[in-house]
């Protein structure tokens, strides 16, 4: 089977050399001025997510608690339990700014499109997926700043966590709000021009991505870190998406949970938002020189939670399907 890169992969990929060659060009203060760019940019993005939230979908999945509990515990107690051992356990051997970067990821909500479209693929409980992955983006917005001052109250970067909030509900939370209360009068647009609207979800993310490592070049950070230490950040990834997928799985069999529940604490338990996470690192870390490497655990995370969870999810299909084929088998002939 031959293997196709998806194109907003090879895009990201270009956005990262790009900001190594050109990095004054990604520079806040640079002639783009992407600094302002992006902020009205992620306004723009958040206020899209307000307006395409379905408060119907989200009362619909509402009742499955035991499956909420599991999923949101798993997402801001067990992740970032893990990312706090990381993170003081190898302080004497990896840089400041990756191990906040581990613990970063660690502190995020889950995804909302792709674990949505990865329960879906699975033949899973779409509603529930959808309840979850809107709450989790909601509490991330003051559960991540509040996981990130632990770390950074004892490292060598410092945030006021009340300031970072207020920050967020300016930035992030009052433009969702915005867009669920317009959603009445925009609705029919937003699903006429529904590419667009996802071609500027992911722009955005594109110019976070660029301005991040443009900073993080022009300020010589890239001479900190090593090929060595880039082989063991894939590998730390790699780990902490395994743990997050045993865990998951594990703990919807302990709960004798039904296929298509488990299916969707997979994918909405061990997923963690790139789309939300450009936007919060751009704030609790604004003018970090290392945000572009605070960033890359997140990153290389991202993609790999999607190639894993699209192997995943078929194998839920195919499990779904042999299931309801033997129920078909099993039952009295009418």
């Amino acid at each position: 089977m031959k293997f196709i890169p998806d194109r907003f992969v090879l895009l990201m990929i270009g956005a990262v050399i790009l900001a190594l060659i050109f990095p004054q060009l990604g520079t806040s203060d640079g002639p783009l001025r992407l600094g302002t760019v992006t902020e009205w940019g992620i306004a723009l993005v958040f206020f899209l997510h307000g307006a395409n939230l379905d408060r119907q979908k989200l009362v619909t999945g509402l009742k499955n608690w035991r499956v909420h509990l599991l999923i949101q515990t798993t997402t801001f107690v067990v992740f970032p339990i893990l990312g706090l051992i990381l993170y003081f356990s190898l302080r004497q051997t990896l840089p400041e700014f990756l191990l906040l970067g581990f613990f970063f990821v660690a502190a995020l909500p889950s995804t909302v499109s792709s674990s949505v479209a990865m329960t879906a693929l699975a033949r899973g409980n779409v509603p529930v997926a959808v309840f979850n992955a809107t709450l989790s983006g909601l509490l991330g917005m003051i559960i991540t700043p509040a996981l990130m001052s632990i770390v950074t109250a004892t490292g060598e970067t410092n945030f006021s966590v009340l300031d970072a909030m207020v920050d967020i509900a300016i930035t992030l939370l009052l433009p969702f709000i915005l867009g669920q209360l317009a959603r009445p009068l925009i609705k029919t647009l937003l699903v006429k021009y529904k590419s667009i609207t996802s071609k500027i979800d992911r722009g955005v993310i594109l110019l976070i991505v660029f301005s991040s490592f443009a900073e993080s070049t022009a300020g010589g950070v890239w001479s900190q870190f090593s090929l060595v230490e880039f082989v063991v950040t894939i590998a730390l990834v790699l780990v902490f998406l395994g743990l997050a997928f045993s865990y998951t799985i594990f703990a919807s069999k302990r709960l004798s949970l039904p296929l298509d529940d488990e299916s969707a604490t997979v994918f909405c338990g061990s997923t963690k938002s790139l789309a939300n996470g450009a936007p919060i690192a751009q704030i609790l870390f604004a003018g970090n020189p290392s945000l572009g490497l605070i960033m890359l655990p997140l990153m290389l995370y991202h993609q790999l939670q999607l190639m894993a969870c699209a192997v995943m999810a078929q194998r839920y299909a195919r499990k779904t399907e042999e299931m309801l084929e033997a129920a078909a088998a099993d039952a009295p002939a009418s």
